[in-house]
């Protein structure tokens, strides 16, 4: 029995024998030299290692490109947990906490249970002296399967909790591993078919953990350069304290407390800490001398902009202020205004799609105490409505601005920089999946786009899919750029949200068919939501940020 492979570039279809692997239809290297990590067949991403068992469209993936990054991502977080098991005295773990900016840090423990520790320079050298040499020996990756009892036998050998507890929530009969050396987890997507494709990087002990940097997609044959992040490590060692006291580290602790019924307890601390983080920051806004007169809160698309400027503001008329809040969403231009991107479509992230002249005389005019008409944006009609109510700034008023351009300094030009206060607000993940194996904080955004876009725009998983890419590349040029001007940083993730989002995303993205050129980014987003017991809506504060995406909001937007 054979099987046709259309491969792109090629003029006609290969003809293979039934079972035959991915990469036999395509050579080493793409064209610009780039070895392929793996290959969409039927839009969907797969090792080359991976049999093909029906006729399909084949393409090569590289480094350079999205959905070959996130295999390279994956592969090294593999070849870094693979080498510390090899250097570190038996019994040290390693868990690979969040991403970096074109890195990965992780920490180490002294015990499977243990609290984290910091990373000595010398443990550093040994784990990148084993990554080296696992490197330069070439050892393959490779996918197996077992049944479940004894995978999880296995693991429970290894005293690898992070991976029975996963499993204890699942019950296919046959599991697949991925392979590093002796290294073993459990699959979370196709990894690169060899270590000696993993020898760009650097590893250091930074800031009480381990940092690896890796290529970027813009320069896949070097590590990126590090850029030292203090706010970002700030906020993932706090949460790493509170993540120890409730007991809750993994996606296998989360799935716990559902299955135990003790996810409100979960959920309420969730709450809890973010409104503890609310009242410290409008406590340091309102303990500042002179008091800021214009806060503004920015961050990338689905970080919780809105809702984070309505918890803020309840807390800072607590404290005696009075805010009038704007958004730079309501600024946006006619549809016929908007700036065209390079792929020839309306670029939504482009801050000439915001009328800024307008925004910045309404914000002038505000503190100078006049009275300005509220303007919003109608997103179906695209194009702005002035509703015909009015904003005013009484005694102790203070204007806060949120949008993803709210960082930008045009948007505040002509105010003094004393006068205000600014704010980057993240989605951060802090639950890993298991200990090789994070969720990055650009899926988890991207899913509550999917959910709130379908909620309140009307907009399928698919389109929303399609203009991910040119989000992206808008947060890269007008928002990250602006993130060192900011007087604090927040995180607005939540460590029960993917359980509660997982029910209203997992069928929009099962709407994306394997024809669509989304289906291989629909599909990696799925595999993340399986590693997560589902959590019923109900259990969703009304103030809370989810609200934001699934709606029931008792915040009036």
């Amino acid at each position: 029995m054979t099987v046709k492979a259309f491969v792109e570039g090629r003029p006609a279809p290969v003809e293979l024998d039934v079972f035959a692997p991915v990469g036999s239809v395509l050579p080493p290297n793409s064209a610009d030299g780039l070895p392929f990590v793996a290959a969409l067949a039927n839009n969907d991403v797969v090792s080359l290692a991976a049999p093909l068992v029906a006729s399909a469209r084949v393409c090569g993936l590289t480094a350079a490109t999205r959905e070959g990054w996130h295999v390279m991502f994956r592969s090294f977080a593999l070849l870094l947990s693979a080498a510390a098991r090899r250097a570190l005295p038996p019994g040290v773990r390693l868990r690979v906490r969040h991403s970096l900016r074109c890195g990965i840090f992780a920490s180490l423990r002294d015990s499977e249970d243990g609290p984290e520790r910091p990373a000595t320079d010398s443990e550093a050298a040994a784990v990148e002296r084993e990554m080296r040499a696992m490197a330069e020996e070439d050892l393959p990756i490779t996918e197996e399967t077992c049944g479940y009892e004894e995978a999880v036998a296995r693991f429970a050998a290894e005293g690898r909790h992070d991976e029975v507890g996963l499993l204890s929530h699942r019950n296919e009969p046959v599991v697949v591993l991925v392979r590093c050396g002796s290294f073993a987890t459990l699959r979370q997507g196709p990894c690169a078919p060899r270590a000696g494709l993993l020898g760009a990087f650097s590893l250091f002990a930074h800031d009480g953990g381990l940092v690896l940097q890796i290529p970027s997609r813009e320069d896949p044959w070097r590590p990126a350069p590090f850029v030292p992040e203090p706010e970002l490590v700030r906020i993932h060692r706090d949460h790493a304290r509170w993540g120890d006291l409730a007991g809750v580290r993994c996606a296998a602790d989360l799935n716990e407390a559902v299955a135990q019924n003790r996810i409100g307890d979960v959920v309420e601390m969730s709450e809890a800490l973010h409104d503890r983080e609310f009242a410290k920051l409008a406590a340091r806004i309102a303990e500042r001398k002179p008091t800021p007169r214009l806060i503004l809160i920015a961050g990338p698309s689905s970080a919780g902009k809105t809702t984070s400027c309505r918890r803020l503001a309840i807390h800072l008329r607590v404290l005696g202020l009075r805010p009038v809040q704007i958004s730079t969403d309501d600024y946006f231009v006619p549809e016929a205004e908007d700036p065209i991107g390079p792929d020839g479509k309306p670029d939504y992230e482009d801050i000439r799609a915001v009328d800024v002249p307008a925004l910045r005389s309404d914000m002038a005019a505000l503190l100078r105490g006049e009275t300005v008409r509220r303007r919003t944006f109608d997103f179906v009609a695209h194009h702005p409505v002035w509703p015909g109510d009015s904003l005013r700034l009484g005694a102790d008023g203070v204007v806060m601005v949120e949008g993803i351009h709210a960082l930008n300094p045009t948007v505040s030009e002509g105010i003094p920089r004393e006068a205000t206060f600014k704010i980057y607000l993240s989605a951060l993940p802090q639950l890993g999946i298991d200990d090789a194996s994070i969720l990055s904080s650009t899926d988890n955004r991207l899913v509550r786009r999917i959910v709130r876009d379908r909620q309140f725009r009307g907009r399928c998983a698919r389109e929303t899919l399609a203009m991910w890419g040119s989000v992206r590349r808008g947060e890269e040029k007008w928002i990250f750029p602006w993130q060192s001007e900011a007087d604090t940083h927040f995180n607005s993730s939540l460590d029960y949200e993917l359980s509660v989002l997982r029910p209203f995303a997992a069928p929009l993205l099962a709407e994306v068919k394997p024809s669509d050129p989304e289906y291989a980014a629909a599909r990696r987003l799925l595999a993340v939501l399986r590693n997560f017991h589902s959590i019923p809506a109900t259990s969703v504060p009304g103030d809370s940020i989810l609200r934001e995406y699934i709606g029931g909001s008792l915040l009036r937007y």
